[in-house]
């Protein structure tokens, strides 16, 4: 799990019973939804305190997170419950606000003339609706979350935002979400860091469901050699990402799946990704492989 260096909390820390979203199988609908909550340090940002406000309190935001989770175990497939939206939302604010630091300035700040803590409104607002059209299909589902977002965010932030700032932030949030897709193309900084943040969801505790069901491939086994995942200021570059694994395998989820991520977005040039082994000899993560 990811640690900071300057803070204490863990962005990429898995909520206590929450190591993926399998702890929601087997309880009711109802009850499954409501132990949906998010998370993340505000700073004294009211606008996105009642931004998430309104998503813990939002059921139908809450049951996409679920039957997205539901969609992802049919398919044996990694993490994408409210977990891993939580872990999403509080590493997307974590390197934007790196980035702020170090003098990088966001599209909503250079181009719309608003201000930081407007940016941290989308992405987390990218963050916590990136994934809800798995609650459709697998296939296209960046899409599906499009049109299922859009109008769910003029619900939530139109509480704190007026026109024609609404429908700027809107938009800048449905860019992120389709952003983050393989070929999503980010324009801005605030996308790309949805998009880096998606993908650096890769420690070990995300792919338990698919390697406990029995579903052993390149995806869940290279997950499982990632130990953890560090995020802080870089010594070259705005951000620097530490990636500690156990295994060589690992090198699957920085080169097809990160690097695949940060190349060609806006945030490309600040970030640093440093890859290591610790110990001498590596973990056995597979006995054997049998292709039948």
């Amino acid at each position: 799990m990811a640690r900071m260096s300057d803070r204490s909390e863990d962005p990429q820390a898995r909520p206590e019973g929450g190591e993926g979203g399998q702890q929601a199988r087997g309880l009711p609908v109802a009850e499954a939804v409501e132990g949906a909550r998010v998370r993340a340090p505000t700073r004294g940002n009211r606008r996105l305190e009642s931004f998430l406000e309104a998503v813990n309190a939002d059921e139908e935001v809450r049951a996409w997170w679920y039957m997205a989770q539901v969609n992802s175990e049919r398919l044996g497939m990694s993490d994408h419950s409210w977990v891993h939206v939580q872990i999403v939302l509080n590493i997307s604010l974590r390197i934007l606000r790196l980035l702020v630091r170090a003098g990088v300035r966001p599209a909503s700040v250079s181009e719309h003339g608003m201000r930081d803590r407007d940016a941290e409104v989308v992405v987390a607002g990218g963050a916590l609706l990136h994934d809800v059209g798995m609650s459709i299909h697998r296939a296209d589902h960046e899409g599906y979350s499009l049109f299922l977002a859009e109008r769910k965010l003029r619900e939530l932030l139109g509480p704190v935002y007026q026109e024609p700032q609404l429908t700027v932030l809107v938009s800048e949030t449905l860019h992120a979400i389709i952003g983050h897709r393989r070929r999503g193309e980010p324009y801005t900084l605030e996308a790309g860091v949805v998009r880096v943040a998606d993908a650096l969801d890769m420690a070990q505790g995300r792919s338990r469901v698919p390697v406990e069901l029995g579903h052993v491939g390149i995806h869940s086994i290279s997950a499982a050699a990632i130990d953890e995942v560090r995020i802080g200021a870089g010594d070259e570059r705005a951000v620097k990402i530490e990636i500690e694994m156990n295994n060589s395998a690992g090198i699957f989820q920085l080169d097809d799946l990160l690097a695949t991520k940060l190349r060609g977005t806006p945030l490309e040039s600040h970030v640093e990704v440093v890859a290591m082994i610790e110990g001498e000899s590596e973990k056995r993560l597979l006995p054997e492989f049998r292709i039948p």
